[in-house]
């Protein structure tokens, strides 16, 4: 039986990697280019996407939320300044140690308790967590996709109906 935590994780590599070539192929000051949205460039929201994904990551490793979120903001400023290139790689290496670690989890549904300093205690599982980092890159994928067009670019399908007819 296909592991649907693991195929939804692969999704959003693939969505993300489908936006990262787009982008690649468009000049490269769009990337950087100040918009008027909730986010003020595409570096920033992408920048975004791979802290969460970090942020989760290492929770998941062991670290309280309240140091996996200080740690992402610690690299705020940096991951914001990369180009899209050095960000590709750094989200290729997250992406290989989030398919090892989901692939060696024997129960994707136990039960784990993060204490978010904001929220307070949820008790969640690995399976509902990696739901939230799908939906959390889909939703931002959105946000470059409007960012694209605000200057004059088309966006890219990634989808997870396109993500089927391709895997």
């Amino acid at each position: 039986m296909k592991n649907l935590t693991l195929d939804m994780y692969d999704y959003n590599v693939w969505a993300n990697q489908e936006m990262i070539n787009h982008l690649k192929g468009l000049p490269k000051e769009v990337y950087h280019h100040d918009v008027q949205s909730g986010f003020s460039s595409i570096a920033e929201v992408f920048s975004h996407i791979y802290l969460v994904e970090q942020t989760w990551f290492d929770i998941f490793e062991g670290l309280s939320m309240e140091e996996a979120m200080a740690k992402a903001f610690q690299l705020k400023e940096q991951m914001e300044a990369k180009d899209m290139r050095e960000l590709e790689v750094l989200y290729d290496d997250l992406s290989r140690k989030y398919k090892l670690f989901l692939a060696n989890q024997e129960n994707v549904d136990e039960v784990i308790v993060v204490n978010n300093p904001y929220a307070g205690e949820l008790k969640t599982s690995i399976s509902e967590t990696i739901l939230h980092v799908v939906t959390h890159g889909n939703y931002h994928r959105g946000n470059i996709a409007t960012m694209l067009r605000q200057q004059g670019h088309a966006s890219v399908m990634q989808d997870y109906g396109l993500y089927l007819y391709r895997r």
